[in-house]
């Protein structure tokens, strides 16, 4: 059953997503999350970034769909192209270090330790 809560973390894991995108990409988050299509370079970048949400989060496509206000169609096209140029070993490893990167953030909430 999904929550307000778990709404939240989801579109907070797409901001996250989205942000790493943009780094690696200098294509500003706010286009990458956008809820009109923008240009194809910010379409690009998006798909990435809800192919990241699906694999290094482990989100359904419905839940990716969800946090990037889109039908689950689209991020299944989405994954699937990405998944397709994953081919070239160049775009792999380049996605391989994107992924590694969100998998490699720190979980959500504060650690008790920190909070002594």
């Amino acid at each position: 059953m999904e929550t307000c809560e778990t709404r939240a973390a989801d579109a907070a894991a797409a901001k996250l997503a989205a942000g790493v995108v943009s780094y690696a990409l200098g294509i500003p988050t706010q286009h990458i999350l956008d809820h009109q299509r923008g240009s194809s370079c910010a379409a690009f970048a998006r798909h990435v970034a809800m192919y990241l949400c699906h694999v290094a989060f482990e989100f359904s496509l419905t839940r990716v769909a969800i946090a990037f206000f889109r039908d689950r169609s689209t991020v299944a096209h989405a994954c699937h192209s990405v998944e397709d140029r994953r081919e070239d070993p160049r775009f792999d490893q380049w996605v391989a270090g994107l992924e590694h990167a969100l998998r490699e953030a720190p979980a959500r909430g504060e650690p008790a330790e920190l909070s002594r």
